[in-house]
């Protein structure tokens, strides 16, 4: 990462785009004035991405980590040495505070994100950091694409009085898609989105349909799904409950769906038993998709729809392993980009092996100033 940061376009509304191409990422625009620099950009970020990894949840953490850091650390992290002495002094918690408040969100995300290509499926969703509203704002609302494993790969903040609809070819436009099969909620089922996906970034999609597209989701049920005889069982217990997963497709092609390029249809039934009360619940879901029948089987249909939902589990893991609703950073770019530094640890604790992000972190704990240093591959 030092060798990736430097100067870039100004703080754009949504993001920064990548400049030298896929393979490598955008550099970012230091936003303080040039007088007066004690601590290079690249220091910065880089203690406040070890001290996140290192278990920090806030600036003031992050700075309380920075300055009990040795000097070896320090010099390693690319502090530079002050004074007759060459004393290495580590920045400040207000300096990291507005680093981080000033820093482009979209240039860090693309920075600290990982890269999608040779992936098979990317999963789209939001989430609110819900301490970050305030009395006259809401709280900051962020959309994240993720790859299977947990592992983000950028985000971007939904600008206030919009929706997360509004950004979804923001966030995957500047990444190359081929072949790849971007799984969303019912949010973002939009014919739009499904034409772009296929025509432009030659993607594959696969979308939950709702009751928010009424005429869609009732065209899906009057299907002969009676009939269907492709179909998938799965079971497994485990959280508590014993589930069972059944899912159906069906070849739509001519069948006259109202929707670009799609192929085939599924129908996905949940049976959940609750083990310790016996209480049982019942959903289903329907699904559609421009995967041909050979392209995805029943099974395939079943195990991209359950891959989606491991952007809950990051989701989940940044609520109650970082604390990220309860933190009460609000003001400038800090909401995003702390969320940023958050999933970056997760993708960086997964890539280790690390499957409970909470254990990775305690590993971590052990060696603060050498293990965080190791992971990100700092010299």
């Amino acid at each position: 990462m030092p060798d990736q940061v430097a100067h870039c376009c100004p703080a754009r509304r949504w993001r920064c785009r990548r400049t030298t191409g896929h393979s490598s990422r955008s550099a970012i625009r230091d936003p303080r004035d040039r007088r007066g620099r004690r601590h290079s950009l690249v220091s910065v970020l880089l203690t406040a991405c070890c001290a996140v990894l290192a278990g920090a949840r806030s600036y003031l953490a992050v700075g309380q980590w920075a300055r009990h850091a040795p000097l070896d650390a320090l010099a390693r992290l690319g502090v530079r040495a002050a004074g007759p002495l060459g004393v290495r002094r580590a920045p400040s918690s207000s300096t990291i505070r507005r680093h981080l408040t000033l820093v482009c969100p979209g240039g860090l995300a693309d920075l600290l994100g990982c890269d999608p290509a040779g992936t098979r499926h990317l999963a789209v969703d939001g989430k609110a950091a819900r301490g970050s509203r305030t009395d006259t704002g809401p709280a900051a609302h962020l959309l994240s694409a993720v790859l299977e494993g947990g592992r983000t790969v950028s985000q971007l903040r939904v600008p206030d009085k919009t929706t997360e609809v509004t950004g979804f070819t923001k966030l995957l436009a500047p990444f190359s898609l081929a072949g790849v099969v971007v799984t969303a909620d019912a949010l973002h089922t939009h014919r739009d989105h499904a034409r772009w996906l296929v025509e432009a970034k030659k993607a594959h999609y696969l979308l939950v349909v709702k009751r928010n597209q009424p005429a869609l989701h009732d065209a899906l049920r009057s299907l002969p799904w009676k009939k269907v005889t492709a179909r998938r069982y799965d079971r497994e217990a485990g959280h508590g409950r014993r589930e069972t997963r059944s899912v159906r497709t069906l070849t739509v092609t001519g069948l006259g769906l109202d929707f670009p390029h799609v192929a085939q249809a599924a129908k996905i039934h949940r049976y959940r038993t609750d083990l310790k009360t016996g209480k049982i619940t019942r959903e289903t879901v329907y699904a559609i998709t421009d995967l041909t029948a050979p392209e995805a089987s029943p099974q395939a249909i079943g195990q991209l729809a359950r891959a989606h939902w491991g952007i809950e589990a990051v989701h989940h893991v940044r609520d109650t392993t970082f604390g990220e609703d309860a933190s009460k950073i609000r003001t400038g770019h800090g909401p995003e980009n702390m969320a940023t530094l958050r999933s970056f640890a997760i993708s960086t604790l997964r890539t280790a092996g690390h499957h409970s992000i909470a254990a990775g972190l305690r590993e971590v704990s052990y060696t603060p100033f050498t293990r965080p240093l190791e992971l990100i591959g700092l010299p």
